[in-house]
């Protein structure tokens, strides 16, 4: 291999030329352009400089190198000319394919999974997501030519994928990875338990958790920022936020809610990754209301929608949990158009058109969250001291008060609330 593999990782991750390949099997829900167009923001997700996107029609894949040998002329051509270090196929490629590709076209060679646990390597901040990602990324590597362990022991961002000492310091310690992952496991196990923990003390309270979940890039952070006047990481960049986050809200009739903003799915979602995020999507399996935010202005707003679908089901979200469909940047729809995908909305129960970023329809989302929250709720009289303030401000805190009638001898409260919640005002009562 040359010595430009043996360059150090930031060094050339950052700002490094690339070509972008689409080995085009047939069979995709998107056309060859959005696929090169969603690979080409994953690299700049982390400072990867595009400069050549090229669609392959592969009718026959090689197993030695995926794509024909004129193919991998054309591409290594390219290469040459635009001088990249980094070729990135927008496909799965075995261990003996990328190392053939590596040799064929003299650059570093990934494939998607690879580049996307890349991404992930970089943006986890947090203790536990950096224990997911290097769980998913030695899952990811154990079948594969190991380039270095050195990002067992650093502590900076990205796991080696596009840099590293080189392959002359390849050791395939297997006990080393079993032992590894083992005690990422252990560990992430205690994860999930503290996480058990704390949601079963919210069920106690009880306050309803409602997940916000889409596509990458399609608007959740800024929803979240919005609704909880936070100011969460909300870039125009593909997995911004990658670690969970939960902040209270109120919303009508209800005394708070837990609202959770969380990592963004995208096509083809490593497995490695669902399975090492299994702990924080939990607050997603576990919540009471899902919304999903669609980008609707993007034009594979249908095919983002699917694949959002498919790892909640992977994952085990219930089809009976609740949801609400919020049809995110209506601010960049032609103004034309508006009208009509504004009537579409109306005419289903479970979409709202909203804009995140003006704040357009964001009150309605709201109630809607809020009555879906509350569906079930029943009216209840509730008689009370005229001095039993504690009691009252209970009854506002937990439910709707509908209407209050307050005498000299009785205060007298018709309220709303869901059944378990007047069970406990009853508890207090006695």
């Amino acid at each position: 291999m040359s010595g430009g593999f043996e360059r150090d990782r930031d060094d050339f991750a950052r700002g490094a030329k690339a070509i972008v390949v689409f080995p085009d099997l047939g069979g995709s829900s998107r056309d060859a352009e959005a696929r090169l167009d969603e690979t080409a923001g994953l690299a700049a997700a982390i400072g990867v400089e595009v400069v050549e996107r090229i669609a392959l029609r592969v009718r026959a894949p090689r197993a030695a190198t995926l794509i024909g040998s004129g193919q991998i002329e054309e591409v290594a051509t390219r290469a040459r000319m635009e001088e990249v270090q980094l070729v990135v196929f927008d496909g799965a490629l075995t261990p003996i394919q990328q190392r053939n590709l590596e040799t064929a076209l003299e650059a570093k060679v990934i494939d998607r999974t690879g580049l996307i646990l890349e991404i992930f390597g970089e943006r986890a901040a947090t203790a536990e997501g950096r224990l997911q990602v290097e769980l998913a990324h030695l899952d990811y590597q154990s079948g594969r030519l190991v380039r270095s362990w050195t990002h067992l022991e650093r502590q900076r961002g990205g796991f080696g994928f596009l840099g590293g000492p080189g392959e002359t310091q390849i050791e395939a310690d297997r006990r080393l990875i079993r032992d590894r992952m083992a005690r990422l496991r252990r560990e992430l196990d205690q994860v999930t338990r503290t996480r058990g923990l704390h949601r079963e003390r919210r069920q106690r309270a009880p306050w309803p958790v409602i997940a916000l979940v889409g596509y990458t890039n399609a608007g959740k952070s800024t929803l979240f920022n919005r609704l909880t006047g936070s100011h969460v990481m909300a870039e125009d960049l593909l997995f911004a936020t990658l670690d969970p986050t939960l902040r209270q809200i109120s919303l009508p009739g209800l005394d708070k809610a837990i609202l959770s903003d969380t990592v963004g799915f995208v096509s083809e979602l490593p497995t490695q990754l669902v399975a090492a995020f299994k702990a924080t999507l939990e607050e997603v399996v576990s919540a009471d209301l899902l919304i999903h935010v669609r980008d609707i202005a993007h034009p594979d707003t249908e095919a983002q929608r699917a694949d959002v679908e498919a790892v909640l089901e992977e994952i085990g979200v219930a089809e009976t949990t609740p949801r609400i469909e919020a049809w995110n940047k209506l601010d960049l729809i032609d103004p034309g158009d508006r009208e009509a995908l504004i009537a579409d909305a109306e005419r289903r129960e479970d979409v709202m058109t909203i804009s995140a970023l003006t704040g357009e329809g964001v009150d309605n989302l709201i109630r809607q969250a809020a009555a879906r929250l509350t569906t079930g709720h029943r009216r209840y009289v509730v008689t009370l001291d005229p001095a039993d303030g504690a009691g009252a401000a209970w009854l506002h805190q937990h439910g709707e008060v509908l209407s209050q009638d307050v005498e000299a001898d009785r205060a007298r409260y018709e309220v709303r609330m869901a059944e378990r919640d007047f069970e406990r005002f009853q508890q207090r009562a006695d």
